[in-house]
């Protein structure tokens, strides 16, 4: 976004680009169209951003981590909560969030975009690393272990997302599982 300007308006104006590059793809959303979905002109557009590389790359970057953010705030309260979460987000995930996911890989994948994936990666891994020292107090399981198998259920649930695979989805919440039940058994042998 460029400096002075109405940060928040800019934020909404993101908001609308991605969704318009979500329903119509990244080759088929020229800045006409993006200026036509936010009720300004090219111009406009063109002010606040530069050009449709940023807006691609700001509104990726904005909306994904609003997407992430989402899909935290219904993290589990405490360790019995989290078959729920197992069961309740990649089926929401893949409603609310399927289009997005599509976007954002097309987006990432691409040679022109991919060193802008790499630095958006980074920040997910460093929020991974937040939730999961969030989330260790409440689940009393060690935050490492909760970041690693955060990745693991994301990208389950980004898979199904993208190309609603049950056989992948069971594999990867069977693994989550197993693990949990084998920490559960350690943790029972060691405080019997």
């Amino acid at each position: 976004m460029q400096p002075n300007v109405n940060r928040q308006r800019g934020l909404e104006l993101l908001e609308i680009c991605f969704d318009t590059f979500c329903q119509y793809g990244l080759e088929n959303t020229g800045l006409k169209k993006l200026a036509e979905a936010c009720g300004v002109t090219n111009a406009a557009l063109t002010y606040y951003f530069g050009s449709k590389d940023n807006i691609v790359i700001e509104a990726t970057a904005h909306c994904m981590a609003k997407v992430e953010y989402d899909f935290m705030s219904k993290a589990p309260a405490n360790f019995a909560d989290i078959e729920r979460f197992l069961n309740e987000m990649p089926h929401l995930t893949a409603i609310l969030h399927g289009a997005k996911y599509r976007f954002m890989y097309q987006v990432y994948a691409s040679p022109k975009y991919r060193e802008y994936g790499k630095e958006f990666f980074k920040g997910v891994n460093i929020r991974y690393s937040t939730y999961a020292a969030e989330l260790a107090p409440r689940l009393g399981l060690p935050a490492d272990l909760i970041q690693g198998m955060t990745y693991l259920f994301v990208r389950a649930c980004v898979h199904y997302a993208l190309f609603e695979d049950e056989e992948y989805l069971n594999l990867q919440l069977d693994a989550i599982r197993a693990m949990l039940r084998t920490l559960v058994r350690d943790e029972q042998e060691e405080h019997p």
